[in-house]
């Protein structure tokens, strides 16, 4: 019994993590849109700058109706929001959110992450497919086309700081960076991994479908892409798949390069409580640098997209790769 209490927790636990975490990034979102644009977003709904806004449009989306296209396939059109979203939400599994707190502690933690993600590619095909939307097929087929490009440059970045580290575990190479500000893997093999930190956190916006790489959703085009046709809780689960894969790349950012919850000072505001604040603090921040990203630059054309990926991004990771590696073997 106490053995299924534990695997209960682990994973409610992730869960409660991304509902709240979701309503309140979606509030700073619009909010942060709205300062960009000189503007004031919500302001009425539940009183102070329109706090409760979010959890109305949440209810909103329980209480619609489930509409499913006559000539869609209805099976895969139903499973394809719910392959996307169990596949973000089971990557949280290996997530160290703190040095006590980890829902499953894998020896191959980063490939398990980037194995099961994998899955949110078969997902969205489903819903472009199964939908028999030219708009949705269209928006799916450019979704898969940058996604898979764009993995290309996350693992080789990921790859860099494997070598470096010499572990997959991610919760030993957050302890690998306990000691201080200046043992993070950021400062290490200069100017390296800060490149290697750069292409992956590029990479990343077009992994999980932010601007400039939000061609799969551009909705000016595409009529919003391959989820065209999804109304009401199905839609939901699309919209918090995003949330959720947002605060993923960004918390493996933290762990790869920002130590993760080790705390900036060393032994001091330390410990498996201030872990989690720091973990979700450092996540946060880059999830907040994404929304500042969102409204301030312009999309790109497919071409362009394809450009960055294939001759720019690749091509130095490489040459990152190589140098790292040659690096910690000669030291």
């Amino acid at each position: 019994m106490p053995e299924i209490l534990n695997v209960l927790i682990a994973s409610v636990i992730p869960l409660l993590f991304i509902l709240v975490y979701a309503v309140v990034i979606l509030w700073v979102e619009i909010k942060v849109a709205s300062h960009v644009q000189d503007r004031l977003g919500y302001m009425y709904t539940g009183g102070f700058h329109g706090w409760a806004q979010p959890i109305a449009d949440l209810l909103k989306l329980l209480t619609k109706e489930h509409i499913t296209p006559e000539r869609s396939d209805k099976i895969l059109f139903t499973l394809a929001p719910i392959l996307v979203f169990a596949s973000s939400y089971a990557a949280y599994a290996a997530l160290p959110f703190t040095s006590t707190f980890i829902a499953a502690n894998l020896n191959i933690g980063i490939f398990y992450i980037v194995a099961i993600t994998s899955f949110v590619v078969i997902g969205i095909l489903m819903a472009g497919w199964s939908s028999n939307n030219k708009y949705s097929l269209l928006g799916v087929m450019r979704s898969v086309a940058q996604i898979v490009s764009y993995e290309i440059p996350t693992v080789l970045s990921i790859l860099t700081v494997i070598v470096a580290v010499g572990t997959l575990n991610l919760q030993e190479i957050c302890e690998i960076q306990k000691g201080g500000l200046f043992s993070w893997n950021i400062f290490k093999y200069p100017p390296f991994m800060l490149i290697t930190f750069l292409i992956y956190f590029t990479a990343s916006l077009a992994e999980v479908n932010r601007t400039p790489f939000d061609i799969p959703e551009a909705e000016s085009e595409l009529v919003a892409g391959y989820h065209t046709e999804y109304t009401g809780m199905k839609f939901a689960m699309f919209y918090l798949a995003e949330y959720a894969n947002m605060f993923l790349v960004s918390g493996i950012a933290a762990i790869l390069f920002f130590g993760g919850w080790s705390s900036p000072f060393g032994e001091f505001l330390a410990g498996p409580g201030w872990g989690v604040f720091w973990f979700v603090s450092k996540g946060l921040f880059f999830v907040f640098l994404q929304i500042m990203l969102r409204w301030t630059l312009p999309r790109l054309r497919v071409d362009q997209l394809m450009y960055v990926s294939w001759k720019v991004l690749t091509p130095i990771s490489f040459v990152n790769l190589m140098v790292v590696g040659l690096w910690a073997i000669l030291k």
